[in-house]
């Protein structure tokens, strides 16, 4: 009863997802059979000002974010952002099932000291409850999370920019299997019960990855890889300038034999990257392989992708399309988002922290 107190509905937020080539936000309403689309934005960042994931021209970011800003409405306060790349770490570890809320703080700063490469002064840490651990039932799994605060700073910083309040810092992979409650309809019922599903969200520079078991997150991984390579290639083949590479990336405007000469390799280092990240989950789970993929992000939907990553890795994958699940959204909206829906996966994740608890 008194843990209730301390526990409210998150106030509405937009999930802004800042990325290395676009600033993408949604905001959603909770409807009876899912969630509803009430406003997106989808802007482009300029080249360089985010790198690994870091804010490197907080300015261009601010310019970014004022044009999403326009179209979302003008009431809304608060946002949800995320961190990834080298500046986040994550590690599950396993405290005392007894401890209070503050008797773990307390116990997770002593934990944090030890396991952080970095003094504590540098970085902001986070802490949530999961489940009773599988091999000591008087033990929790509690999910650390440690970023450093320059990091964390420069979103806030970003967001303070348009007179918005960054109420949430989310984890990128944490926001992205966040998002498969909207997706898990394309997964077969059994599988979704019993099975391990895999979100592979490929963007410009970066792979994401979250495994979800019977809906919850298992373990997240990065990769530093995505299209920005695929277009670099285009751009060395065929002595492009790199906004015509990207263009004719885009729009498929490239010569017939680019298949075999610049996709066929690209897809190849792709799937290496993919598989790697999977045996480190099925070694550090114990699992002898995974059973279903969501693929999301701008790279994902190349020629071929979903066929190269069924065969090789011997496992089902499908397009993540959220509006084939949870994802509810006006006819007008629906026509004009169906083609670039699976990018908006991770912002996605963001706005769902809307509706779920809240410590105050």
């Amino acid at each position: 009863m008194l843990s209730n107190l301390w526990r409210r509905q998150a106030p509405q937020m937009v999930g802004i997802d800042i990325g290395s080539h676009e600033v993408k936000a949604i905001l959603l309403g909770k409807v009876a059979d899912g969630y509803k689309i009430l406003a997106h934005a989808a802007v482009p960042v300029k080249k360089g000002a985010v790198n690994d994931h870091e804010i490197r021209d907080v300015d261009a970011v601010i310019e970014s974010l004022r044009l999403v800003r326009r179209l979302l409405p003008k009431t809304l306060k608060f946002a949800a952002v995320s961190v990834s790349g080298s500046a986040v770490m994550t590690k599950v570890i396993y405290m005392d099932a007894a401890l209070s809320e503050t008797e773990m703080e307390a116990q997770i700063e002593i934990e944090a000291d030890n396991l952080i490469p970095y003094s504590l002064d540098e970085v902001s840490i986070d802490f949530e409850t999961l489940s009773a651990n599988k091999n000591d039932a008087t033990k929790v799994d509690v999910l650390l999370s440690a970023c450093r605060t320059d990091n964390i700073d420069s979103r806030i910083d970003a967001l303070d920019g348009i007179d918005m309040e960054a109420k949430v810092v989310d984890v990128e992979g944490y926001a992205l299997g966040r998002a498969y409650q909207l997706v898990q309809a394309q997964v077969p019922e059994n599988i979704q019960q019993h099975g391990v599903v895999v979100l592979v969200d490929i963007g410009a520079n970066m792979i994401t990855i979250a495994v979800v078991e019977r809906g919850e997150t298992t373990f997240i991984r990065e990769q530093a890889f995505g299209g920005e390579l695929f277009t670099q290639s285009i751009q060395s083949y065929y002595g492009m300038p790199h906004e015509q590479a990207e263009k004719a990336k885009i729009d498929g405007d490239l010569p017939r034999n680019y298949l075999l000469e610049v996709l066929s390799p690209f897809q190849m280092q792709l799937l290496q990257q993919i598989k790697r990240t999977l045996q480190i989950y099925c070694t550090s789970s114990g699992k002898d392989k995974v059973d279903f993929l969501l693929l999301s992000g701008g790279t994902s939907k190349l020629e071929g992708m979903v066929n190269v990553l069924t065969s090789e890795l011997n496992v089902p994958a499908v397009i993540a399309d959220p509006f084939k699940g949870a994802l509810k959204a006006d006819d007008k909206v629906r026509q004009l988002l169906q083609k670039d829906i699976n990018k908006y996966l991770i912002a996605c994740g963001l706005a769902l922290r809307s509706y779920g608890q809240w410590r105050t």
